[in-house]
């Protein structure tokens, strides 16, 4: 229970996939998470959490790698919700979106790893929600790309 891993094979090019990962105004449609700035590596970004419900939530992560067309990925706190808990001590997961070249279009791997160092009263949950959520973002950025 330390990784989550979902695949799609998305009706787009590869650079319109990467577009939409890469581009923090796009990223912030799909995501919904409001970004106000360009991603850049090494960049600690925070957003607002824009989707019904949780609009007065904020979310922070790191970018860690851009690699052209190919990788994307930033660390953050998964399911760091409760506006009651102070988050910022905890250890970050790693998510990583990996793009290929797929017949019908591009292939999109999607990582996120390094639950095992949640903190233990919360650890399940973090790693429950996130993969509902990242089932979630799959259906949303397919119908972003190909809108």
């Amino acid at each position: 229970m330390d990784k989550i891993e979902k695949t799609i094979v998305l009706a787009a090019p590869r650079a319109r996939v990467w577009r939409a990962l890469t581009d923090s105004r796009e990223f912030s449609q799909w995501f919904r998470i409001a970004f106000d700035a360009p991603f850049e590596v090494g960049k600690t970004m925070h957003g607002r959490v824009t989707y019904p419900g949780f609009e007065d939530r904020r979310a922070e992560i790191v970018i860690e790698r851009m690699d052209a067309e190919r990788l994307f990925s930033y660390r953050w706190r998964p399911a760091a919700i409760d506006p009651k808990v102070d988050y910022s001590k905890e250890p970050m997961t790693l998510v990583e979106f990996r793009l290929e070249d797929a017949p019908g279009g591009t292939r999109l791997t999607i990582v996120e790893s390094g639950f095992d160092r949640v903190p233990e009263w919360r650890r399940a949950d973090a790693f429950r929600m996130n993969d509902d959520g990242w089932s979630q973002q799959m259906q949303n950025i397919e119908r972003h790309v190909t809108a």
